[in-house]
């Protein structure tokens, strides 16, 4: 069984792929193309990265995060909340 990654989109729980393998399964061609000449460069370092923004693509993740902010950029209030407090700020 290959490797899954999870996220949430759109409040659902979504398994993505989580190989080169399985990523490159689920492009169309052209996409597959422009992944095989993209991923054999990218830093191994940056790799999860590059992997997780493959998968995600045509999952909606992306208009959902643009979205948001769109929203932000219109000083709406999204519901989002603080980090945990920064104890040097005291």
């Amino acid at each position: 069984m290959d490797a899954t990654l999870k996220t949430v989109i759109g409040g659902e729980l979504v398994e993505l792929p989580g190989t080169i393998a399985a990523v490159r399964a689920i492009l169309d061609a052209g996409q597959a193309a422009e992944f095989d000449r993209e991923i054999e460069h990218v830093p191994a370092a940056e790799l999860p990265a590059a992997l997780v923004r493959w998968a995600l693509a045509g999952t909606g993740a992306d208009e959902e995060d643009e979205d948001l902010f769109e929203r932000l950029a219109r000083g709406e209030d999204i519901g989002a909340t603080g980090g945990a407090p920064d104890p040097e700020a005291a």
